[in-house]
Parts: structure tokens; sequence; C-alpha cells
């Protein structure tokens, strides 16, 4: 190799080590949970229920055969599915209002830009949900997402929620956790852990 083509080689390699080592590590951090729980919920975990939209979800842009609605409606379902509730359609004795939402931000400012708008989904204080949107201005593997999704049961009629809970968790775009699928699956698992949970604690999940 001549001197010349082994000074360019050693520039591009150079340059190719010197963009990997600028490259951000994905990172998804652990699930905050927070769960509360009315004292008259002797009915949770059995009998029917239906996943349906929190208020305020469609006025937000989210219909009930959305795409990301049908992701986060999924995970709910299988989790209760799995407490031992009869998953139906509509009409079940009890219902599941779900409301979920996506932050995006950097990593050197603190607290992400909320998009996205909703109405609050609980009377225990569980916080708003909004609709679910990235804002793809201005990207890079530096950005940092947090996901949120919140979970009221009622019962059909009239009356006061039985439970609430409220699940988020942050990840770099980069991640595995980014993408949708995951994130609304990581989300109700971490949220119906040891259902229905203590009520006002609030835990972390890896």
């Amino acid at each position: 190799m001549h001197f010349r083509e082994f000074c360019t080689a050693l520039i591009v390699s150079s340059a190719v080590v010197g963009l990997s080592g600028c490259a951000t590590p994905a990172y998804t951090g652990p699930v905050e949970v927070t769960r509360f729980v009315a004292p008259s919920s002797a009915m949770l975990g059995s009998g029917s229920i239906s996943v349906a939209p929190a208020p305020g979800m469609e006025q937000a842009g989210l219909t009930s055969d959305g795409l990301e609605y049908r992701l986060y409606a999924d995970a709910v379902a299988s989790e209760l599915a799995a407490l031992g509730y009869d998953v139906v359609d509509e009409g079940g004795s009890q219902v599941a209002q779900l409301a979920f939402s996506q932050s995006i931000g950097r990593e050197q400012r603190r607290g992400p830009v909320s998009v996205g708008g909703g109405a609050g989904v609980g009377s225990y204080g569980s916080g708003g949900g909004l609709g679910i949107g990235i804002n793809l201005g201005g990207g890079g593997s530096s950005e940092r997402l947090e996901t949120r999704l919140s979970v009221s049961i009622r019962p059909a009629g009239p009356g006061e929620a039985l439970w609430e809970g409220r699940s988020r968790f942050a990840a770099t775009s980069n991640s595995e956790a980014a993408d949708p699928a995951v994130a609304a699956q990581k989300l109700a698992d971490a949220l119906f852990q040891n259902f229905p949970g203590e009520s006002g604690e609030t835990i972390e999940v890896d």
C-alpha cells in the first residue's frame, strides 16, 4: 500500500470509530406503577369486563379502531383475562377505561415536552390520559421517550371506580421499548402485576 493510500484508509477508519463513539447507548428505565383501590373492591378480578377508551381520548383524535389504541387495548385485555375476567367486546358488568400518552424530549433537558391531549380517567387522582403522538422535529438517538398508560376499572352502570392505576417508563428512541407494541405490553404487564396492589403505593418494576 502506498503512503497516500495508507493515510486515506487511516482517516476513514478514524472517522468511523469517531462516529460510533458518539452513538447514544440504548436505554430503557424501570416502569413506575401507582394503583388506587376502592374500599368496595370485592368484585375485582371476576365477572365480565369490556375495554373502552377513557373519556376524552376520541376528542384527542384516538378512536377505538385506531392502531395505537388497539395495541394498548389488546395488551390490557390480555392482562385482565389472565386475572380471571371474562373479557367481552361490550356489555360487560365492568368496564376498563384506558388512556395512554407519549412525550418526547432530549436527554440533556429535564422533563419531556408533552404532545397530544385528553381527559383524566380517575377520581383517585390517577392523572390525565393523553393522545399518543411523537414530535418528529429534530430527531436522533439522544431523544428520550416517556410512555404512560392509565386504566380505570368501573361498574358498567353508575358508581365510583373500583380500581385505578397508572404506569410509565422512559426509554431512548433507539431502544427496543420505543416500539409502540413493546411499550404497550411492558406498561400493561407492570400495571397489573400483583393486582390489585397496595392503594396509593408507587413501585418500580424492571
